[in-house]
């Protein structure tokens, strides 16, 4: 396969670079995407070969012509592979914001659609001292296949402004976001059927509303504004069950493989959750939502890793008063009383020590060829983007680890995104049509039941109990997002096992699920042809 010009510089990189397993974001990225999509790609053109053959009775002209319909489509096949990996359209802006004190800054801000084989594209906007456009052009591309894997309709995409936002006020905060929204409003890069942001690092349902307000602002005739952005506060149009959907993504995925006999018999696991120990790297939303499934399934949490100090318990750390300490601290989880301080100097890395599974969920290259060897858990869950660099991950499954990838595994954020943005669209929320109904309707088969019994003789009062009488009216917002996203992790977590056998790819979940993904789009770009 021939690579693009734009892949061939992005993963270009000095020996020095290499050899300290440091790659680009978007490089790491495009070399996951690359070895999955030249095995997909040979596939395609031998099943190509193959379709055509040839039969001795055709005259030579028959067999002439047949033979340059496989060329043109194996030309197709590879012109097609080469369009979807590098980003469609991307957008630096340098926009000017007052400050509280009367002063201007300028910030820098950017915005990544990396295909539009579906459209809107999708995807968070992060507010860090350290964003620029390889790691926005690396998050979007991880969207795109994010999407396919779980069969959410959107093509990939990711947003970004260089700033500590801890330096500046509430009300600067808004002025920025506000400036970012008019620039990609400008530009066309907002908007409910073209990009629809979503919070990521730093940002939130707040980010979102300001965002979502400024394009109605601009934009007053479009009806469908509020899905403009997804992540908003339900007072704006937002979804129940969005703030914890990532995390429990993380352990609907998890739960798939840990249940499973045929990968917990190759990294030599019992299957099921009891028993078992974990370690939680980063306890914010992602790790915090992970680790509350995890330990409510009935693995103990044994310990936290966290930017600024990591806690051990071999006895199990409680995981829901650990959050609510870090909330009565100011966001930090030092000197949680339930819990020991780990010496990371005397006893080395926490994510290094013994444990079964691994929740990876702070951010991205944190296991490279440099520690990979030393980590000890069987299972490792990518709830961050990028956590582990290909290097390393060539390591991990060399050493019989089963390592369930991002582009899979927490996928719960956008699925539930989705959902947002489909109720946004229909104007009504999950539910809301159906709840009355539902409940006399169970109300009704009630008293049908008690009658009948008493036409029999038997005067016995039929009554709801307690578990009956919670869901009584039906299936609320929650329930409905919670049953769709469980279902979408099941469906396409079954797809990647699927796809892992057809390829005998062993514990190599992630090629399997980058070729999952690469399938999906490749016949979308096939079947809607070429313009």
């Amino acid at each position: 396969m021939s690579l693009s010009n734009t892949i061939k510089r992005a993963l270009s990189a000095s020996p020095k670079v290499l050899a300290a397993d440091n790659p680009k974001f978007y490089a790491m990225v495009l070399d996951f995407t690359q070895s999955s999509a030249d095995i997909l790609e040979k596939e395609l053109l031998k099943q190509n070969e193959l379709k055509i053959g040839h039969d001795l009775q055709m005259r030579e002209d028959q067999i002439k012509a047949m033979e340059r319909s496989v060329e043109q489509k194996q030309k197709t096949i590879e012109g097609i592979f080469d369009f979807m990996l590098p980003c469609k359209s991307i957008i630096e802006t340098n926009f000017r914001v007052r400050m509280d004190d009367g002063s201007h800054k300028v910030f820098s801000g950017y915005r990544a659609q990396h295909s539009h084989h579906r459209l809107p594209t999708k995807g968070g906007m992060r507010y860090a001292p350290d964003v620029d456009m390889d790691e926005v052009k690396a998050l979007a591309a991880l969207m795109t296949w994010k999407c396919a894997a779980c069969d959410v309709p959107f093509g990939g995409g990711k947003a970004g402004i260089t700033l500590d936002s801890k330096a500046y006020s509430v009300s600067e905060l808004e002025r920025i976001t506000r400036a970012f929204a008019q620039q990609l409003n400008k530009h066309g890069f907002l908007g409910p059927a073209v990009d629809v942001p979503a919070p990521d690092m730093y940002t939130g349902e707040r980010e979102m509303a300001w965002m979502a307000n400024e394009y109605q602002r601009l934009n007053p005739t479009d009806l469908n504004a509020p899905a403009c952005v997804t992540g908003k506060p339900i007072s704006q149009g937002g979804v129940h069950g969005r703030v914890s959907a990532t995390g429990r993504g993380v352990f609907h995925g998890t739960d798939l493989f840990i249940n499973n006999e045929k990968y917990c018999e190759m990294i030599g696991l019992t299957t099921g959750w009891e028993g078992k120990t974990f370690i939680m790297q980063g306890f914010g939303n992602v790790g915090f939502h992970s680790a509350r499934y995890f330990a409510r399934k009935g693995a103990k949490c044994i310990g936290i890793s966290e930017y600024n100090g990591d806690l051990f318990n071999e006895n199990g750390i409680d995981i829901l008063a650990l959050e609510d300490y870090k909330l009565k601290n100011g966001g930090s989880i030092v000197g949680f009383p339930g819990a020991r301080a780990w010496d990371a100097e005397t006893e080395g890395s926490l994510i290094e020590a013994e444990c079964d599974i691994l929740g990876v969920c702070a951010k991205e290259k944190v296991i490279t060829a440099d520690n990979a060897h030393n980590i000890k858990a069987k299972i490792l869950s990518e709830g961050a983007n990028g956590p582990i660099t290909p290097r390393g991950h060539e390591i991990l499954v060399a050493n019989k680890q089963l390592v369930i990838p991002d582009l899979y595994l927490n996928a719960g954020g956008v699925t539930v995104s989705y959902f947002e943005w489909l109720k946004n669209l229909n104007h009504v929320s999950y539910g809301r049509l159906t709840w009355q109904f539902t409940e006399d309707q169970n109300r009704a088969i009630l008293g049908s039941v008690a009658e009948s019994l008493a036409a029999a003789g038997h005067n016995i009062p039929v009554i709801a109990n307690e578990e009956l009488e919670k869901s009584i009216h039906g299936a609320s917002e929650k329930d409905i997002v919670h049953s769709g996203l469980a279902f979408t992790m099941k469906r396409a977590g079954l797809k990647i096992m699927e796809t892992a056998d057809e390829f005998d790819l062993g514990l190599d979940v992630r090629t399997a699920a980058y070729i999952s993904s690469l399938r999906k789009v490749y016949e979308v770009y096939s079947q809607a042809g070429f313009n």
